[in-house]
């Protein structure tokens, strides 16, 4: 069995390498999940993008499994400083919202919150406004505490960013300055 943290390593770090090898077989043997999620935990920026991606997957194939890693990715995850991390985080809380009990969605709502002030990784800082962009809907409590970022956002010059930022003030139903 060759370990995981060796197969996501090594290549380009757009590409893939061998992550949905990773997929497959955790997928057949569930046992391996926990040593996927310990390459979060790796020094190696490329296998911790590559875990992302890999788990990204798994719990989309297996829904069920994300609630057993829920806590840990919002205790554990929330903290690590990458920006795939991030944007992962924020898919996986919008695909897997009514997975997350109250609590865990309170956290993850602050998380949201987190990267959306502290972030400026385009993607960390799309995937965030779009899972905010669902979610003020149903809590209408998170808008002042958005609203003038989102606002600030509106105006970056990554236009992916801006657009993602002016969605989020129509689905608070702000306009923007």
């Amino acid at each position: 069995m060759e370990p995981f943290r060796h197969m996501l390593t090594g290549g380009h770090p757009n590409s893939l390498g061998r992550t949905l090898d990773v997929v497959e077989i955790v997928l057949d043997k569930p046992s391996r999940m926990e040593e996927l999620y310990q390459c979060y935990f790796s020094d190696d920026e490329i296998v911790r993008l590559r875990t992302s991606n890999a788990c990204r997957r798994v719990f989309k194939e297996r829904p069920d499994w994300f609630e057993t890693y829920a806590d840990r990715f919002i205790g554990e995850i929330a903290q690590t400083d990458q920006p795939s991390a991030k944007w992962t985080l924020a898919q996986l809380f919008l695909e897997h919202q009514r997975r997350l009990t109250p609590e865990q969605r309170a956290e993850a709502t602050e998380i949201l919150i987190r990267t959306l002030h502290e972030e400026d990784d385009w993607i960390a800082l799309n995937m965030a406004m779009k899972t905010l962009e669902r979610w003020v809907k149903q809590d209408a409590a998170i808008i002042p505490r958005i609203e003038i970022r989102a606002r600030a956002l509106g105006d970056d010059r990554r236009k992916s960013v801006a657009n993602g930022a002016r969605k989020l003030l129509n689905a608070m139903d702000v306009s923007p300055l």
